[in-house]
């Protein structure tokens, strides 16, 4: 598997998103469409990406029992992305419905991967407002081990617990992981952060990127900045 970059693409209209992607040109960088942009424009900002020639993330986090979360993926399924993710927390259970409900009569379906902690949350927070009792590298390691056993092919968490996911479940089981910044770059509202490189070490084998990117001076030599640290 080859490593990529991902842009989030976190605008909140069309018009805005195609003019950042218009400035790639002859280059199709990997997005992700989140829940801003997906809210604001519908199925539809995703046929038109993906028509363009883009691969796509379709970040929604779903979360819900797993006869939801089942019927809610058979949808999402015909918008033909190439990955689609879930939260970890909603159990093994609610997971194997997610894939049943995503996977196409032909057999065929994108990566499907679930959610641990999101990076914004410290161990701290977790512990005194989730009332999780445990480190946060043990919570990650227990929700990754409920994703591998529920079929699916990865997770997201912070590059700092790449290299641990794989050793738990496999090279081939996916992380994929945001909280990436330049290292002259701001934290913003991430907590769990390293730079494309450090990650690059760590064993990610996706990096999610958003506004070290989309608010860049010059988004496209920020990205190609974002991939060279990355792959080289």
């Amino acid at each position: 598997m080859g490593k990529d970059v991902i842009i989030a693409c976190d605008f909140s209209s069309k018009a805005e998103t195609l003019a950042f992607l218009d400035q790639f040109s002859g280059r199709k960088p990997y997005v992700k469409i989140g829940m801003e942009l997906f809210y604001a424009e519908g199925p539809s900002i995703v046929r038109e990406i993906k028509a363009r020639g883009h691969q796509i993330f379709l970040d929604l986090k779903l979360h819900d029992i797993p006869n939801t979360v089942k019927k809610a993926m058979a949808v999402l399924s015909r918008l033909d992305v190439d990955m689609i993710n879930l939260h970890a927390a909603g159990t093994r259970a609610m997971m194997e419905g997610a894939l049943e409900g995503v996977t196409r009569p032909d057999g065929s379906r994108p990566l499907v991967i679930a959610v641990t902690q999101l990076t914004s949350t410290s161990q701290t927070r977790m512990q005194e407002e989730l009332l999780i009792p445990r480190t946060m590298e043990e919570t990650v390691m227990a929700y990754a081990a409920n994703a591998a056993q529920a079929g699916l092919d990865g997770v997201v968490c912070s590059p700092m617990e790449a290299g641990k996911v794989h050793e738990a479940c496999g090279r081939n089981f996916v992380t994929v992981t945001p909280g990436i910044r330049f290292a002259e770059g701001d934290k913003g509202d991430q907590v769990r952060v390293t730079t494309p490189a450090q990650a690059k070490d760590l064993g990610s084998d996706y990096i999610v990127v958003g506004r070290p990117i989309t608010a860049a001076a010059d988004p496209v030599a920020a990205y190609e900045r974002c991939v060279r640290e990355f792959t080289d």
